[in-house]
């Protein structure tokens, strides 16, 4: 059975002006977002900066998630590492806390192989005892995960049931897609490729363009997944010039400014993180004013 099909945010981790954790707001930012539509919620993600923050932080994120959702959406944490006994504990810590899943990205830097990757993946999902999505990102990797090991995974291994697919290689989509032996759900991990994904039997997004257009991005796959490709299709296209302006510097930069230009107090940011350049903020506010985010 599916994790979720339709839209799950990558929602932001707000902070304080003193880079603390605003918990409270993060709280407030799951319940708009499920008022709105979204249909999961993943925190401790790259979108929520997780590579900044402590087990501890990562742990009470998990936490105070899971307590705002309420069993209505899942909340699917991220647990992931290039040190697999680290992965391990994030694992353990995110099904204490009482995540429902965990998103597991590949190890980055070491540049595992094939093989190494199933070792790892393995491992991970022996330790959550939960359903586990792979995180393929290998732009920010240097990792790839190639389409015959993530169905051999998914084959392998039970509670390996998802891959977030954010190679940005529609073509290695589709050989994933024709070697699926119906075991292994996709979610696009981009958001400017939603329909292609669901056009290869993707069943949703994982999305960074949610935190700001939830419902619409919500919209964009249920009316693809029941029948309404053209009006998902007109969704996608709409949303392009804003999905550029989330992009126009590194995620999550541009998503906290959106949302800080939106009054939703998003906060600072952690190094290496820093504020946006200013004329990034200007073709920023640009598109949110053409998308009818901004006044």
């Amino acid at each position: 059975m599916s994790i979720f099909k339709g839209a799950g945010v990558a929602i932001v981790t707000p902070m304080k002006p003193d880079g603390s954790i605003h918990f409270e707001k993060l709280a407030e930012y799951v319940e708009n977002q499920i008022t709105a539509g979204t249909d999961a919620i993943i925190v401790n993600g790259t979108t929520g900066e997780a590579a900044t923050m402590s087990y501890d932080e990562q742990e009470e994120a998990v936490k105070v998630v899971v307590s705002a959702a309420k069993k209505r959406v899942p909340v699917i944490a991220g647990a992931g590492s290039n040190n697999t006994k680290n992965a391990v504990k994030l694992a353990v810590n995110a099904r204490k806390a009482g995540a429902d899943a965990i998103l597991t990205v590949t190890p980055f830097y070491n540049k595992a192989t094939q093989k190494g990757l199933k070792l790892y993946y393995k491992e991970v999902a022996a330790a959550a005892e939960l359903p586990l999505i792979m995180y393929n990102v290998p732009g920010r990797t240097g990792c790839n995960i190639l389409p015959k090991t993530a169905v051999e995974l998914s084959d392998e291994v039970e509670n390996i049931v998802a891959i977030k697919d954010a190679a940005g290689n529609i073509s290695q989509t589709m050989k994933m897609a024709h070697l699926n032996n119906g075991n292994l759900d996709i979610y696009s991990g981009n958001d400017d490729q939603v329909i292609p994904i669901l056009s290869a039997g993707g069943i949703g997004v994982i999305s960074v363009l949610s935190n700001v257009a939830p419902k619409d991005t919500h919209d964009m796959v249920m009316e693809y997944l029941n029948g309404n490709t053209k009006k998902a299709l007109e969704l996608q296209l709409k949303a392009i010039p804003l999905i550029d302006a989330l992009f126009c510097e590194v995620n999550p930069i541009p998503v906290k400014t959106a949302l800080n230009l939106m009054g939703k107090e998003a906060g600072v940011f952690r190094s290496p993180m820093c504020e946006m350049d200013e004329k990034n903020v200007e073709v920023l506010k640009k598109a949110m004013k053409e998308y009818g985010l901004l006044n």
